[in-house]
């Protein structure tokens, strides 16, 4: 099994479409999941969903999804700086009076976690569990520059063992690292990147064939996409144009 995970595309529809148009043209792809965050900081958040919903991609809950679905006080966000969370709020303020009912509805519906068992589930063999932000909380940051024994606080929190995988976003930086025979990686994101490449990302993952760890198999994609259109489209929403700068920089 081939699976695509994309995670983080903050109602950036151009990021999306480019990136499951390159999903699609890949002709070994088995699967595609989202690990959350479909909406907030851009200007398509219905037409992200819908999408979504068009293709059958199935995924989890993240923070801005969840908070948007209970209308909470704030979307769940770190910030670095009084200016930063003044923008969130804006941003968060903007998507609560837009999204639809329809919208808040399969955002409401998506699930914590989605367990993956390439072997079928009827015999043992090594699964991958699909989070938004870390096992405990979809708010929280799991960076990397967290520690080993970080990592096995998670993986035990998930009820990981050696030749399992989990797969995470939110801090928008792409990573891997395997501890313990566990194999940990961020995704990334598909419509806000924050390292420095201005790209659509997302993550391939080819299974296990035999149950050892060492099979599994991690690409980290980058997808070039129009980010022109996104960054006008957030300026001429009402949107701060300081989320369309951050487009054009990929930057923090």
């Amino acid at each position: 099994m081939k699976y695509a995970i994309l995670s983080d595309v903050h109602a950036n529809l151009p990021a999306l479409e480019a990136v499951l148009d390159d999903i699609g043209a890949r002709a070994d792809v088995d699967e595609t999941y989202h690990l959350g965050d479909l909406v907030g900081y851009a200007p398509w958040p219905n037409e992200v969903v819908d999408l979504l919903v068009e293709r059958g991609i199935a995924g989890v809950a993240g923070n801005y999804d969840s908070t948007t679905a209970a209308r909470y006080i704030h979307c769940g966000c770190g910030y670095e700086d009084p200016d930063q969370e003044a923008l969130s709020h804006e941003s968060y303020a903007w998507t609560l009076a837009r999204v639809t009912e329809a919208s808040r509805r399969r955002l409401a519906g998506l699930p914590f976690r989605i367990d993956l068992r390439p072997a079928g589930g009827h015999a043992a063999g090594p699964k991958a569990v699909l989070v938004h932000g870390a096992p405990t909380l979809n708010t929280l940051y799991w960076t990397e520059e967290r520690s080993d024994d970080f990592c096995r606080k998670m993986a035990a929190r998930a009820g990981l063992s050696e030749g399992d995988a989990i797969l995470f976003g939110h801090t928008h930086l792409p990573w891997r690292r395997e501890v313990d025979g566990m194999l940990f990686v961020n995704t990334g994101s598909v419509g806000r990147p924050k390292d420095g490449d201005p790209r659509a990302g997302y993550v391939l993952l080819d299974a296990p064939g035999d149950g050892s760890p060492a099979t599994w198999r991690v690409e980290h994609v980058r997808v070039p996409y129009d980010v022109e259109r996104a960054a006008r489209g957030i300026e001429s929403s009402g949107l701060p144009d300081a989320f369309a700068s951050q487009l054009r920089e990929g930057r923090r």
